[in-house]
C-alpha cells in the first residue's frame, strides 16, 4: 500500500507538468500570433504613409507642371480659340413620331 500513493503522486505531477507545458505552448503561440498581427499592422501603416507621400508629391508636381504650361501658352488669340473650342455644341433632335408645327 505504500507504493500505491507514491505512484499516484508521480502520475499527478507528470500530468501537471504536461499541462503546464501545454499552457506554455498555447501562450507562446498566442504571443507569436499577436506579434505577427502587430507586424502586419505596422507594415500596412508604413505602406499607407509611403503612398500618401507619393500621392502628395506627384500631385504637386502635376499642378506645378500645369501652371507652367498654362503660363507659357497664354496668348489672347489662343484664349479666344480655346474658349470657342470648349463651348459645348448642342444639337436638338426631334423624334420622327412627334410633328412640329411651323408658325
Amino acid at each position: 500500500m505504500a507504493t500505491t500513493p507514491a505512484l499516484m503522486n508521480t502520475t499527478l505531477s507528470s500530468t501537471n507538468t504536461t499541462r503546464s507545458r501545454e499552457q506554455i505552448l498555447y501562450q507562446s503561440a498566442g504571443a507569436i500570433v499577436a506579434a505577427i498581427v502587430v507586424g502586419v499592422i505596422i507594415i500596412f501603416s508604413l505602406v499607407l504613409v509611403a503612398l500618401k507621400m507619393y500621392n502628395r508629391r506627384t500631385r504637386t508636381e502635376r499642378e506645378l507642371m500645369m501652371k507652367s504650361t498654362k503660363a507659357a501658352t497664354t496668348n489672347p488669340s489662343t484664349r479666344c480659340n480655346n474658349s470657342l473650342m470648349t463651348q459645348p455644341t448642342s444639337l436638338t433632335s426631334v423624334p420622327p413620331d412627334i410633328h412640329v408645327e411651323n408658325r
